[in-house]
């Protein structure tokens, strides 16, 4: 953040006791502590457990994790359960947190879950989503976008299960 989202002045950085320096706007005369987004990414498992669901949305062609912003007041273990009924029109339970990373392009914390759907049933995806599949968990890895952040959520959780695998 290079200037106040009040009043547009560039911010400088300022001491403030037991924080640090941190980011001060000279003409409100207030610390600007950083503001940015937070999103879910979710690893959707079928009732067995050996299949994670991969979707492609916008038109590309790449496999990613079914995800979705957390609104304001909402408990993020709320929006894992609602993007999946949302994207993909799947009731889910067994909602568990497996890892954060902030991802700069679109300035979001990404809070990713783990979770087991109540069918494998599609048939109630919407049209925020363009394709969905099930891919058995050891054909995952190869099947979602190279060199992505769902990658890297994908394979930490992946790592996690190995004595499960299998």
């Amino acid at each position: 953040m290079k200037c106040c989202y009040e009043c547009g002045t560039p911010l400088i950085e300022k001491y403030l006791e037991k924080e640090g320096m941190v980011p001060y706007c000279p003409k409100c005369q207030q610390f600007r502590f950083p503001i940015f987004n937070t999103a879910v990414s979710m690893e959707v498992l079928n009732p067995a457990r050996t299949h994670i669901l991969l979707i492609q949305q916008y038109g590309k062609k790449r496999n990613v994790l079914v995800a979705g912003y957390v609104n304001r007041g909402e408990a993020a273990e709320k929006t894992v359960a609602r993007e999946v009924m949302e994207e993909v029109g799947l009731a889910v339970h067994d909602i568990t947190f497996c890892k954060s990373q902030f991802f700069e392009p679109s300035n979001t914390l990404m809070l990713n879950f783990s979770c087991v759907a109540e069918s494998e049933d599609l048939s109630g995806m919407t049209d925020e989503v363009d394709r969905a599949a099930w891919y058995k968990l050891d054909e995952a890895p190869q099947a979602i976008a190279q060199n992505s952040l769902a990658q890297q959520f994908l394979m930490a959780f992946l790592e996690k299960q190995v004595p499960q695998i299998g």
